[in-house]
């Protein structure tokens, strides 16, 4: 035993629990032992660390399944002059001309830490593939991948920022990220000149996907509402996944156009994804900062409603996007605090919703970039743990406490200590009738 965790409190078990972790695996999660017994019966590693987590909750570490890290702190070097999309798009396409594979490598250094001390431990990011930054921000995804594999799974995604007709020479790029080791294939399905080009970037993403193996995470829908038919290609992704057999490989981001449909439209649509096993990862943080933006009255929120795919049983993850660029110009990769941001833009409410805006973090993450199967507090999961500074588990996006502890495959990667002191002064009568 190289680690063994004590006294933790898990989000979905009662009283308290003892986590072993041998070789980076767990190895048992009993009930915790009195403080009384003595550590043979208590199972104390012989060389390894005792972590009394002192009833403070414990939760698998968190999952970034979409985050651009490649465009990350760019807002300094400029803002998005009007905060919108096609604003964000343009802007960030004049930047990337200056891109180098230093600069990119900083950046993306810079936020990867941040992610990781914030109790991330896996980051699926999407590197723009394009003819402008060329292959710039794979090469050195690739080379973070390993950089960072004892602190940080990190899955690469080739993502066709600028479209794929609409751009020619893509096409090529993509193919070679994807040879040159590339995870999965990316897709931004809106960004072609017509919807016979919308669809046929979905078939292209779909073949590459079948092609090398791989699975994709393609944005989609990304706007207020369906005017333009080119943001309302959620369905047709679903009965391409459903024609080919690739249910439980695709994933869409943002999604945001089906909150303007009616209500049985949505449901409609929800179940088409659900069928499929097409998840959905909203990025609530981007998503209203860039939504709304023509509206002067009755501006809408331009998130997907979360509740409704809930009920429709879709796969759900959200993640942060983007960290201080055109596209979000907040944000600290934190998980945490995305998840209260959706929870409170999307009329979620209450210890039941709050766990599970939680678990779309943890075990609904991990299924969408596909870890499931050796995912979560468990005998046989990969020990990827997050130690939260808080004793209650209804509390945790609601304070966001310290990650006191972030453990990667058995290995502890980062610690917070937090001193704070409050000095109030008291009034003596009121001491004294204490």
């Amino acid at each position: 035993m190289d680690l063994l965790f004590r006294n933790a409190r898990l989000v979905d078990t009662p009283g308290l629990v003892d986590v072993a972790v041998a070789d980076g695996v767990i190895t048992a999660v009993t009930a915790s032992a009195p403080a009384s017994a003595d550590d043979a019966l208590r199972g104390a590693p012989a060389d390894g660390e005792v972590v009394d987590c002192a009833g403070r909750v414990v939760v698998p570490g968190l999952v970034e399944a979409h985050l651009h890290v490649d465009k990350a702190l760019l807002d300094r070097e400029r803002p998005n002059p009007d905060g919108t999309l096609a604003g964000a798009i343009s802007v960030t396409g004049e930047l990337k001309r200056g891109f180098t594979h230093e600069t990119v490598r900083d950046r993306a250094r810079a936020v990867l830490d941040q992610a990781v001390t914030n109790g991330t431990t896996l980051v699926r990011a999407h590197p723009d593939v394009d003819p402008i930054v060329g292959l710039i921000g794979v090469d050195v995804l690739l080379g973070l991948r390993d950089e960072y594999r004892d602190v940080l799974d990190l899955q690469v995604v080739a993502f066709p920022q600028e479209g794929i007709r609409k751009a020619p020479g893509t096409l090529g790029l993509l193919r070679e990220a994807l040879r040159n080791g590339a995870d999965v294939i990316g897709g931004c399905t809106y960004n072609e000149l017509t919807l016979a080009d919308c669809h046929a970037h979905v078939e292209t993403v779909l073949d590459l996907a079948e092609e090398f193996g791989v699975p994709a995470d393609m944005h989609a829908d990304f706007a207020d509402d369906t005017s333009d038919p080119r943001y309302a290609l959620a369905g047709y992704v679903a009965d391409a996944v459903v024609a080919r057999g690739m249910q439980g490989r695709v994933a869409l981001g943002h999604v945001t156009s089906v909150a303007s449909l009616p209500a049985a439209e949505r449901a409609a649509l929800f179940a088409r994804l659900a069928a499929a096993d097409v998840a959905v990862v909203p990025l609530p943080a981007t998503d209203l900062h860039l939504g709304g933006r023509r509206d002067d009255a009755d501006v809408r929120r331009g998130v997907v409603p979360v509740r409704e795919l809930w009920a429709a049983g879709v796969t759900a993850a959200y993640s942060s996007n983007n960290v201080r660029n055109a596209f979000t110009p907040f944000g600290n990769a934190d998980m945490l605090d995305i998840g209260l941001l959706l929870a409170q833009v999307g009329h979620l409410s209450g210890p039941d919703d709050l766990a599970r805006v939680l678990a779309m973090a943890t075990t609904g993450a991990a299924r969408v970039v596909g870890v499931g199967d050796r995912y979560g507090i468990r005998v046989g999961a990969d020990a990827d743990l997050v130690v939260l500074s808080t004793t209650d588990p209804t509390g945790v996006l609601l304070d966001r406490p310290d990650r006191a502890f972030v453990v990667k495959r058995g290995r502890i990667v980062a610690r917070t200590v937090r001193t704070i002191t409050l000095s109030r002064n008291t009034p003596t009568k009121e001491l004294s009738n204490a």
